[in-house]
């Protein structure tokens, strides 16, 4: 790691510690480029899951095409660079020195957090390296991440569930209108979630985003059928990725002809590609980045499907503002042992470990099919998971997952 790009994380970082709402600050750091945003085409997209495997999915396909993509996903796993990717290749340790530098003093400014500063960064790097096309996927929520300040060819929005209940509302409902906020006039919006209740939602608020004024022209909201499931081969493990795929899919579709795949271009992208993090198979090891409820019961599902060699032993670390004992009973299903730990990128957003113990010492939680431990000493879990033959899964966070593959010496991409 060179000097310059550790001091740049060293003056970014920090900034973490802040989540602030409103596009203002990003639009001046953009500014101060030039708004190099509005030099490419952009594909915008939410939700709560899904979002991150459907941009990689669809980026995949436009690269297939011959287009020149840029891929804006995030958090990342391992290195900081992974968040920023042109045709597959991370933004170089110099460029994010450069571009940190060139926003320093208008970051302090604004008093920017880490996230605006990362946006901002993404569409530089992305007109320096000549990018003919960009996937963009949400922060958090949509209407004022800092990403919405895009004018989209298609917004979509893959599904709905509780998480970052603090800053998007209690309640599904509140989580879906923030969600929706990313439709805008003039370009398709995709939606993907399932429930009938949750869809009319993201409608009517999309619907009422994209025709101010009561435009007369009919908006143009794509569906995709709840039963929808991509069909073909797929390189992505789980059930739950060929609803991705297909809503990957419908994302390709309602973009404009001149840069939609055609369909053997997309279904060969399909097939080979593969989403670091997610159902994400390494010898004995299988890494996923399931961090919700929603997510979990994903994971689940496709291990009672894929049947992983036994027995299954789990390493986990969840963040302490997620439903992590509902997530817990959900995985205790489908493992025979659990190693519970902290991950040491997330040691300040550690769950309770007070809580943590009592709950496993309790004797009215849901009676466990696995053993459980909890091993305070991240290295200890590491060691211990390993014990004995079968199938390790690590889970819980971006950061329980991105923290083993560190420590076992692999490379995310």
């Amino acid at each position: 790691m060179s000097s310059s790009y550790a001091a740049a994380l060293e003056f970014l970082y920090p900034r973490t510690a802040t989540i602030k709402f409103g596009l203002g600050r990003t639009v001046a750091l953009l500014e101060s480029l030039g708004r190099p945003d509005r030099l490419m085409p952009v594909i915008h997209i939410g939700g709560t899951n899904g979002k991150g495997s459907v941009a990689t999915l669809v980026a995949a396909a436009l690269r297939g095409s011959g287009w020149r993509v840029g891929l804006y996903t995030s958090p990342h796993l391992v290195s900081f660079r992974e968040r920023y990717q042109v045709d597959g290749v991370p933004i170089s340790e110099a460029a994010v020195a450069m571009w940190v530098s060139k926003l320093r003093a208008q970051i302090e400014a604004s008093d920017a957090t880490f996230f605006e500063a990362g946006t901002a960064l993404a569409f530089a790097d992305f007109a320096a390296r000549g990018v003919e096309i960009a996937v963009i996927e949400v922060g958090l929520g949509g209407r004022l991440d800092s990403t919405n300040v895009v004018q989209p060819l298609v917004s979509a929005v893959t599904k709905i569930g509780l998480d970052h209940q603090k800053y998007l509302g209690d309640t599904l409902e509140a989580i879906a209108k923030e969600k929706a906020g990313i439709a805008k006039p003039g370009a398709p919006f995709v939606v993907g979630e399932q429930r009938d209740e949750i869809v009319e939602i993201l409608t009517v608020e999309a619907a009422r985003l994209m025709s101010p004024g009561g435009h007369p022209e009919a908006p143009d909201i794509r569906i995709v059928p709840p039963d929808a499931e991509w069909t073909g081969p797929l390189g992505l493990l789980g059930r739950h990725q060929r609803r991705n795929a297909a809503i990957a899919d419908a994302i390709l579709r309602a973009l404009p002809p001149t840069y939609r795949p055609h369909r053997g271009t997309t279904e060969r992208a399909f097939a080979e590609t593969r989403v670091p993090g997610r159902l994400d198979r390494r010898g004995r090891w299988l890494f996923d980045v399931a961090h919700n409820p929603d997510g979990m019961d994903a994971l689940v599902a496709a291990l009672e499907d894929l049947r992983p060699a036994s027995p299954v032993h789990a390493l986990v670390s969840i963040l302490g503002d997620k439903e992590w004992a509902e997530m817990l009973v959900a995985l205790d299903r489908v493992v025979d042992r659990g190693i519970l730990t902290i991950a040491p990128s997330a040691d300040s957003r550690r769950w309770d470990l007070g809580w943590l113990e009592a709950w496993l010492s309790d004797p009215n939680r849901p009676p466990a099919t696995a053993s459980w431990t909890l091993l305070r000493d991240f290295d200890d879990a590491i060691r211990e998971v390993q014990v004995g033959a079968g199938t390790v899964v690590v889970t819980g966070s971006f950061h329980t997952v991105g923290d083993v593959m560190d420590a076992l010496g692999l490379a995310p991409i």
